[in-house]
């Protein structure tokens, strides 16, 4: 019996030990990407109008950063999404509007990895308690889906 509980404990130790850096990222998807930043985006930008969503601006944060003498690894945001589909979302709890439209930011990190991160949308609609529009959360986390994996995989 002593083992079992010692192995507990264990398992317990190693679990909080892991748990914030599990709630350091709570809610976003990282998707390493095969290509680089601009690439990524630039894929990301191409699969997103071709499935008929609205991009709405790019934002180069290391470009903005080097404006003011400062340096940041490639850094970028891709502001885009349905204003149909949005609207479904924001008509069900209007602060919703500060999460959309929807966003995804390619980025290098200190090793030279480039990633592509976005917010699953379960996060949003769980922190306006929207419930009312489950075919709304699965047609958008698929979308986003499909499309992080055209803009990073070959």
């Amino acid at each position: 019996m002593s083992n079992t509980i010692l192995r507990v404990v264990f398992t317990f130790a190693i679990l909080i030990m892991l748990l914030p850096n599990a709630r350091a990222d709570d809610g976003l998807v990282n998707l390493r990407s095969q290509f680089d930043v601009a690439q990524t985006l630039d894929r990301f930008e191409a699969a997103a109008k071709a499935a008929g969503l609205k991009v709405f601006t790019r934002i180069d944060h290391a470009k903005g950063a080097a404006s003011v003498g400062k340096s940041l690894r490639p850094t970028e945001l891709l502001i885009f999404g349905s204003p149909k589909v949005g609207t479904g979302v924001i008509s069900s709890n209007q602060r919703a509007a500060i999460d959309l439209p929807l966003k995804v930011l390619a980025w290098q990190d200190t090793e030279g990895v480039v990633w592509l991160s976005y917010l699953r949308p379960a996060v949003m609609f769980s922190r306006y308690a929207i419930g009312d529009r489950p075919n709304i959360k699965k047609q958008m986390s698929g979308a986003l889906a499909k499309l992080a994996k055209t803009a990073t995989q070959p």
